[in-house]
């Protein structure tokens, strides 16, 4: 067999999601999805970005696009409309799959075609990289189930075609709760695989269901995740979701990176939603912050008692029934809450009458409001995030970067993210708790309310790790940047000349 040449040049990444800030955003995928490939650029990989263009996306970005090109993408007996837009953002190029039926509406997900319509979305990826060159690419980096079916379709379809033929993929789980499962009807009528029986053999995830992420999960040549614990609990059944045995037969190819958050965006020192700014050297400006955010939700105008925030979807999942379980005890020591989110009515209307009963002392903002996040992370001395499972979160990094301390379960990124106080050598940057136990987190929360309330030096200098804690995505950029050199040996890395 003959040497395989080596070549250095940049190696070319497509990466593939359902949603990216600033376009459009329902989750976290968003976020990975927005400063994830400007990383990997500044890391010397050639990137492109690729996603639905949806009639949701504000009209800044639509009136700026350009129109590249046109083409019909077979989906099973269908032959779909799909044309390819393109618009470079913040020096990243994405391009957007536009096909009106599919994509002008009122909201992301949630419909009763969305089969057919992330199937569609798959197929187009494998169809722009065979006709588009500047979309040609050494790895298609998929996320979530949207994107799954593109790694089934580019193995059982394209294999033939030049420009997909040696493209490795890479399957990104961010949350194995959601994994795109649909009637087996969908392998004749949508997918056109009913007549092979090796795709449809890794696609049934019982007697009559199609499940697109376990396609993923089975054709992917690197899966990864988005923290190194929940690489670990994936391969556990109470967290695998019924995907735990895949997970356990590819550990071999499964990889945990820790996400990271845009420290432009949120860094106080030049926040813009922020009323005070303040950076690591100058933390005692934080306290008007604090007392901004009392006087604007009505809470008591008190620097000795600890407010607690609580920032994000109001789920089960959150653990929000370990923090109802111990409101009143929480009250009784004179701790603050504030709560902003939205989600589960029984969760909306439990911490409605807890604003109601326990007044200038706990406050719920039932809205989606992006610029009093940002005060409440500024104004909290302490974020709680008691999740039940958490893949990454990214709460409790922004939190740290602001210097309000987190008290976290210990779970997927939550561990990963926080190192709990130690009390004898000083390190730290928050608290945590190990089980499910209401009982357990009120007692973290105020080990962590004592150390504010006793010992202000202390506070300080954990205040100081947390903000000082890495979390760009230049780490991360250079791990995803080993997995894909990996796959690809025979590209030298590039790397730029120093000045």
């Amino acid at each position: 067999m003959a040497e395989q040449t080596k070549t250095r040049r940049k190696i070319k990444i497509l990466f593939a999601a359902s949603e990216a800030v600033p376009f459009v955003k329902t989750g976290g995928l968003a976020d990975v999805a927005g400063s994830l490939p400007k990383a990997l650029k500044a890391a010397g990989a050639k990137v492109a970005v690729i996603l639905p263009k949806y009639g949701t996306i504000p009209e800044q970005y639509t009136s700026k696009m350009q129109h590249i090109a046109e083409f019909y993408v077979p989906l099973a007996w269908r032959s779909v409309y799909c044309g390819i837009d393109k618009l470079t953002y913040d020096g990243v190029d994405f391009y957007f799959v536009d096909n009106e039926a599919y994509f002008k509406r009122d909201s992301l997900y949630g419909y009763f075609d969305d089969g057919e319509r992330y199937a569609f979305f798959s197929k187009a990826i494998c169809e722009a990289i065979q006709w588009l060159p500047e979309l040609q690419c050494d790895i298609l980096h998929c996320n979530d189930w949207q994107t799954a079916m593109a790694t089934v379709f580019l193995r059982e379809f394209y294999q033939e075609v030049e420009a997909c033929r040696n493209v490795k993929t890479i399957f990104t789980v961010h949350n194995v709760k959601f994994q795109g499962q649909y009637s087996d009807k969908v392998l004749e009528d949508i997918l056109g695989l009913a007549d092979n029986p090796t795709a449809a053999g890794q696609l049934y995830c019982d007697r009559d269901s199609i499940n697109y992420m376990k396609g993923a999960l089975c054709y992917s040549d690197i899966i990864t995740t988005v923290s190194p614990s929940y690489a670990n609990e994936l391969q556990m059944p109470f967290y695998g979701e019924g995907m735990d045995d895949i997970f356990r037969r590819r550990s071999n190819v499964l990889r945990g990176i820790l996400n990271g958050i845009d420290v432009d965006t949120w860094n106080p020192a030049t926040d813009p939603m922020v009323e005070v700014n303040y950076s690591v050297d100058d933390l005692d400006k934080k306290a008007e912050n604090k007392r901004l955010l009392q006087e604007e939700l009505g809470l008591a105008q008190d620097p000795t008692r600890p407010l607690v925030v609580m920032i994000g979807r109001l789920t089960n999942q959150k653990g929000l029934g370990l923090v109802r379980y111990a409101m009143n005890y929480l009250m009784e020591r004179g701790v603050q809450v504030a709560i902003l989110g939205t989600g589960d009515r029984d969760q909306e209307e439990a911490f409605q009458y807890f604003d109601y009963t326990y007044g200038d002392q706990m406050r719920a903002i039932i809205a989606f409001d992006n610029a009093l996040s940002h005060r409440m992370y500024a104004g909290g001395d302490l974020l709680l995030m008691p999740s039940e499972f958490e893949p990454c979160g990214l709460s409790q990094m922004i939190a740290m970067r602001y210097g309000t301390l987190p008290v976290v379960r210990e779970t997927g990124g939550l561990q990963d993210s926080v190192t709990p106080y130690n009390k004898y050598t000083g390190e730290g940057t928050g608290f945590s708790f190990a089980n499910m136990n209401a009982d357990e987190m009120a007692a973290s929360l105020l080990d962590a309310c004592e150390i504010f309330w006793t010992d202000a030096d202390a506070w300080k200098q954990l205040q100081k790790q947390a903000m000082e804690a890495d979390f760009g995505w230049a780490v991360r950029a250079e791990e995803y940047m080993d997995i894909y050199h990996d796959l690809h040996p025979e590209i030298i890395r590039w790397q730029k000349k120093k000045a």
